[in-house]
C-alpha cells in the first residue's frame, strides 16, 4: 500500500502507476484537480483492482461519531436544509509552510486552484457524506486574492453555494482566517448542530435548550488514517463515507464546478446522469 502526499496534480500518475502493481493507495486531500483527472483514478482503480482512498484531517475527528449517529442514523435534526462549513487559517505562508509544499499548493495547474481547492474540499467532503452521495443540482462560487503580493497567482479566499433539491450548503474555504478553522453548522426541519473543530458539539432540537455534548474518542480501527487503510486492506472494512472514492469524486465535480463559476461569473449546473 501507498500513502501519497504529493501536489494533487500527480495524484493521477501515482494511482495509474499503482494498479499497474495492484498496490492500494491513501492519499491526501483532495483527490484530483479536475474530472478528467478524477474519471481517469476511477478507470485505474477499476482496472487494477485496488482500493483509492483519501484521507481528510476531519475524519478522523470523534465529534463526526456523534453526526452519525444523530443526524444521518436517527435523523434527529429532520431533513437536512442548510448546512455552513468554515475552513481555513491565516495563510500558508503566515503559518510556515514547506517551500516544497507551498511551491505546488500556490500554484494553480498543481493544485486545482488555491484556497478553493485546499480548503473547499474539507465541506464538499462533509456535505457529500452527509447528504449520502447525493450529487448536488448546482454549484455557485466566487472566489477573491485579497492578498496578492502573496498569493499572485491563486485565489485565497472562496465561497462555494451547493443546491440540492430540499437543501443548500455554503462552504467557506479561506486563507485569511485570523485563525485555524474547521468547524461546520448543520440545520434541519427539526434541529441544529453546530461544530468548533474536534470537539464538543452544540445540539439542539425543537424548542428544547441547546445541549453541550461531548464525544467518545474514536476506536481502532476508524480512529485514524493508517489504521484504516490497514483495515480497508485486509478486508475487515468496506470503504465508505469521507475516505471512499466514490465520495471524492462527487467532491472533485463540486470543485471543478465551483471553480468554472468563479471564472465565468455563472451558477454551473451539474450534468444529470
Amino acid at each position: 500500500s501507498v500513502l501519497a502526499y504529493s501536489s494533487t496534480f500527480y495524484h493521477k500518475r501515482i494511482v495509474e502507476e499503482c494498479a499497474s502493481r495492484s498496490i492500494h493507495v491513501m492519499m491526501e486531500k483532495p483527490l484530483a484537480v479536475s474530472m478528467e483527472h478524477g474519471r481517469a483514478i476511477e478507470r485505474a482503480a477499476a482496472s487494477g483492482k485496488i482500493h483509492v482512498l483519501v484521507n481528510y484531517e476531519t475524519t478522523w475527528y470523534p465529534n463526526n461519531a456523534l453526526i452519525q449517529k444523530l443526524a444521518i442514523d436517527d435523523k434527529t435534526l429532520g431533513t437536512i436544509r442548510k448546512v455552513t462549513v468554515r475552513d481555513g487559517h491565516n495563510g500558508p505562508v503566515e503559518i510556515g509552510c514547506q517551500e516544497e509544499f507551498l511551491e505546488w499548493l500556490t500554484d494553480p495547474k498543481l493544485n486545482g486552484a488555491g484556497a478553493l481547492y485546499d480548503f473547499g474540499c474539507y465541506g464538499a467532503n462533509l456535505m457529500t457524506w452527509l447528504m449520502n452521495n447525493e450529487r448536488p443540482v448546482s454549484v455557485m462560487a466566487m472566489t477573491q486574492t485579497l492578498k496578492p503580493k502573496t498569493y499572485p497567482n491563486v485565489d485565497d479566499d472562496a465561497i462555494i453555494v451547493v443546491e440540492y433539491p430540499n437543501a443548500q450548503a455554503t462552504l467557506m474555504a479561506s486563507w485569511n482566517w485570523p485563525y485555524g478553522r474547521k468547524d461546520w453548522e448543520i440545520y434541519g426541519d427539526h434541529g441544529s448542530i453546530v461544530t468548533a473543530g474536534s470537539g464538543p458539539i452544540k445540539y439542539r432540537t425543537g424548542a428544547s435548550t441547546e445541549e453541550n455534548l461531548t464525544p467518545s474518542p474514536l476506536s481502532t480501527p476508524t480512529g485514524d488514517s493508517i489504521s484504516y487503510l490497514i483495515a480497508v486492506i485486509r478486508g475487515k472494512i468496506t470503504p465508505s463515507g469521507t475516505s471512499s472514492l466514490q465520495n471524492n469524486m462527487i467532491v472533485t465535480e463540486i470543485l471543478e464546478a465551483a471553480r468554472t463559476s468563479a471564472k465565468t461569473n455563472r451558477r454551473v449546473f451539474l450534468d444529470k446522469r
